[in-house]
């Protein structure tokens, strides 16, 4: 079994959601909407998944550096 093998595909869980309507409700209102909480969710789980085949692994390296800081800083 390859180590990838181990990872389940995202998925989009409805306190996901949730946070997402609340954060849009914060910085655009209008498009406050389940079907736009999901809809921004689905397409950034499906950029990252390409970026982390388009990523060198020092690209890689750096973003998961930035957020370990991210991390211990919060």
């Amino acid at each position: 079994m390859k180590d990838e093998d181990k990872f389940k595909e995202y998925q989009i869980s409805e306190s996901d959601v949730d946070k997402i309507i609340n954060y849009l409700k914060i910085v655009d209102p209008e498009n406050a909407t389940p079907e736009n909480a999901i809809s921004f969710l689905g397409h950034y789980a499906t950029r990252f998944h390409e970026m982390g085949h388009a990523l060198t692994d020092d690209q890689l390296q750096e973003f998961y550096n930035q957020f370990k800081n991210d991390k211990i800083d919060a």
